[in-house]
């Protein structure tokens, strides 16, 4: 909403720093409420934003359709949150909410590193990150604390499994799952810019009664009415919940579209007093589709200068687009091209900068790349670690050191792929940043983690590229 102050507000771009704009406040939606006197309001179609105004529409007295203020306090507060799972006896993620820097550093240790910190109540995962010791977790929590004084850090230990995600419709009493997703990168990547798998590819009939047992037993405790969106991590051949929210996703367009099921009429009609087995989708996880579904994610850092494109637990892509295919190999080729990633026929040289903790399960990859007919080339590290692998490789100079450089390889159009790992995200002054930016810029395909890496390479393998690519009706995804 435009301040209206006539002093403040100018449509002269020569002083457009007089122009802001203010979120929506309470008073604003109290002034709807009054003009509008509602039967109802839903809140679960308007993501974080709307489900935050619950607990101020039910002092309002305002009645809110679907899952209700206490039960959606009891999803977003960690405490009350973290002691359900435990009644429910639900596996996830050990962690602690913290007020104070020494606090912080005794639950690290105690958890082990590396941990996930992040503020509280954010949005798109903003200000979250992955530290791996204390002098990065200190790093992290003394700005922390400085920014936001009323509300704890949340730490949690970091699992580096599959990270798994359903939308699910409940009418507090039966519950029903349109459809399982996997996302291709592991859990740290958040779930706005992953990539998302219909149906799952590697995901076990034991994992997925798993997946249904604890969805159903959650949802029923949280007396949801309507749309709730869970995400889990699949670690050690355990399954983990790390996040419940009351509320739709942005996944439920793609995977209402590739299931036939109408999820948002569902829901609606749940939260009406309708029951689920009336609606005629029947109730447990739905009958998976015939073909392979897959949501990509887009990003729009090419036209940002000076804003990171590495994955990370913020999220960072700006839209999304949808690849079917029979093989998961023709529908990921699919997201690709239609997300704008280059992928180019020819065979080309991989510039290839990987952390050491990276670097040992690059090592197939890297062969696998160079047996397709890839030239890999590295700065010393990673050269002289690929060649002790007997992997051929170029090795080039890093920044600074002479030419020519990475940078001068990237603009000079003879690098087709960057493959970077990065060891620390927004830092504007390090080579990883500057050779993200420069091949961002250059329209040069960047692959910031290993599992997309191996999802590009699987499509080379597959001859996807050089196949002539059918075109389905989304009619026939479904069965």
């Amino acid at each position: 909403i435009a301040n209206n102050n006539p002093e403040t507000v100018s449509t002269d771009f020569d002083t457009a720093d007089k122009l802001y704009f203010e979120p929506l406040t309470e008073e604003d939606v109290l002034n709807i409420i009054e003009k509008e006197n509602p039967d109802g309001v839903i809140l679960q179609f308007g993501g974080q934003t709307a489900i935050k105004l619950a607990g101020f529409l039910d002092e309002l007295n305002v009645p809110i359709l679907g899952t209700k203020p206490k039960q959606i306090d009891e999803a977003e507060d960690r405490e009350k949150f973290d002691a359900l799972m435990e009644k429910l006896d639900v596996p996830r993620p050990k962690g602690k909410a913290v007020w104070s820097l020494e606090e912080g550093l005794k639950v690290a240790e105690s958890l082990g590193y590396p941990v996930l910190v992040r503020p509280s109540y954010v949005l798109g995962g903003q200000g979250m990150e992955i530290t791996y010791n204390p002098v990065e977790l200190e790093r992290y929590l003394i700005p922390g604390f400085e920014r936001d004084i009323k509300n704890p850090i949340l730490i949690d230990r970091y699992l580096v499994g599959k990270e798994i995600e359903v939308d699910a419709i409940s009418d507090g009493e039966s519950v029903l799952i349109p459809g399982i997703m996997e996302h291709l990168e592991r859990a740290g990547v958040h779930s706005g810019d992953s990539i998302s798998i219909y149906p799952p590819q590697n995901i076990s009939d034991r994992m997925k009664e798993k997946i249904w047992i604890q969805t159903e037993k959650v949802a029923i405790a949280l007396k949801v009415v309507g749309m709730i969106n869970i995400q889990f991590i699949e670690f050690e051949n355990e399954l983990y919940i790390i996040e419940v929210n009351p509320r739709s996703s942005r996944t439920v367009p793609f995977i209402s579209k590739v299931t036939g099921v109408p999820m948002i009429d569902l829901a609606t009609r749940a939260m009406l007093g309708e029951k689920i087995v009336d609606m005629g989708y029947g109730t447990g996880v739905y009958t998976e589709a015939e073909l392979v579904a897959i949501k990509v994610p887009v990003f729009s850092t090419q036209k940002l200068p000076d804003v990171e494109v590495s994955l990370g637990p913020e999220m960072r892509s700006t839209g999304e687009v949808l690849g079917v295919g029979r093989t998961f190999e023709e529908a990921l080729y699919k997201g690709f091209v239609g997300s704008g990633m280059g992928i180019t026929k020819r065979l080309g040289s991989i510039l290839a900068t990987i952390k050491p903790s990276d670097q040992a399960e690059f090592l197939p990859l890297a062969k696998e790349y160079v047996n397709q007919g890839y030239r890999i080339v590295a700065t010393e590290g990673t050269a002289k670690v690929l060649q002790e692998a007997g992997i051929l490789v170029q090795v080039v100079k890093k920044i600074g050191e002479g030419v020519p450089n990475m940078l001068d390889l990237i603009r000079s159009g003879m690098i087709d792929m960057v493959i970077n790992t990065p060891t620390k995200a927004n830092d504007v002054n390090r080579d990883g940043f500057r050779i993200r930016r420069a091949a961002i810029e250059a329209t040069i395909p960047v692959l910031t983690s290993l599992d997309t890496a191996r999802g590009m390479l699987d499509i080379i393998k597959d001859g996807t590229i050089d196949n002539d690519i059918e075109v389905y009706n989304l009619g026939i995804v479904k069965k």
